[in-house]
């Protein structure tokens, strides 16, 4: 089996108007110990100088690469070029993570510690998420199954079967990526992550890997909560709600029930909860689980020699 030194890698970084959470980004991901990593950074269309902050830092350096969107995609859209790009560049593996992401030193090498313990036999593998105090990151807590989230004493384990999970330092092989398919870009945010891990775990076994950690950056450490969510992200949930259940009907009753009761849980928080635009913030919900009966994008494939 080739060394970890020897692989060809490359982080796939994405990014929207966050130049200064960017670099500490990309200095955490060129300063990985035992292993050398490339970068391929995709911005969403920055109007913050992000474009003159990568010219001025790493113009010339070969193994910063710089795509410009031209426009924002979203995170689905980011990501979808992004490993799109890296497999026709050539790459063995991508190391998927947000502009939010501080990898520690040692993270990308743990990763590949346990692709040699599972002597390469994974669908894709995934390190544990901290918040800056240390604490879990809940919003990127990994499913042990595609409706139970990891319980505390997983993380004291060395490889823990998952099945879905964030692309908040997610490892994928190139090799799967062609057997796949890319992530669904018309997802825009949410939901995309868990939708692709899923798609992947439904063919080969995947981890969460504890010894592998990142920092999530978030300003709060919370997930996402329609009932009590500042109303200036009021618009997001409508992608949230499509997107679920086009993600969920994949798996048959079993889904349907899970998207179902899910969204009948959040209507009684919202009609607890809410302190305003009750009525508005159901009819959201109900227009996007609609629009995700009839939502049907296409899964679009890589070909065989990566283009």
């Amino acid at each position: 089996m080739d060394s970890i030194e020897s692989k060809k890698i490359t982080a796939v970084i994405v990014t929207y108007n966050r130049h200064k959470l960017l670099e500490r980004c990309i200095k955490a991901v060129l300063g990985q110990k035992n292993i050398s990593c490339d970068v391929l950074i995709i911005d969403n269309g920055s109007t913050d100088g992000t474009a003159d902050f990568i010219q001025n830092e790493y113009s010339g350096r070969r193994e910063v690469l710089y795509i410009n969107t031209g426009k924002n995609t979203g995170g689905a859209g980011g990501f979808y070029i992004g490993i799109r790009e890296a497999v026709k560049l050539g790459y063995e593996y991508i190391w998927m993570m947000d502009d939010d992401v501080i990898p520690q030193e040692t993270t990308l090498a743990m990763l590949f510690t346990a692709d040699q313990r599972l002597d390469g036999r994974w669908g894709f593998l995934s390190s544990v998420a901290y918040w800056t105090d240390d604490s879990i990151c809940r919003m990127n807590i990994q499913k042990r199954t595609i409706f139970r989230h990891i319980g505390p004493a997983a993380y004291q384990e060395e490889l823990v079967p998952i099945k879905m999970c964030s692309f908040v330092s997610l490892l994928l092989k190139t090799s799967v990526v062609k057997e796949v398919g890319l992530p669904i870009r018309e997802y825009f945010i949410w939901t995309d992550d868990y939708e692709y891990t899923g798609r992947i775990s439904r063919r080969y076994p995947c981890y969460m890997i504890p010894g592998s950690k990142v920092c999530h950056s978030m300003q709060k450490n919370i997930r996402p909560n329609f009932a009590v969510d500042d109303k200036k992200r009021f618009g997001r949930y409508w992608y949230l709600y499509r997107n679920d259940v086009h993600c969920y009907r994949q798996y048959g009753l079993i889904g349907w029930s899970y998207i179902i009761l899910k969204d009948f849980y959040t209507i009684l928080n919202i009609l607890i909860n809410s302190k305003e635009r009750k009525k508005d913030k159901i009819k959201v919900m109900i227009q996007g689980f609609l629009e995700g009966v009839r939502f049907n994008p296409r899964i679009e494939m890589m070909d065989k020699d990566g283009g």
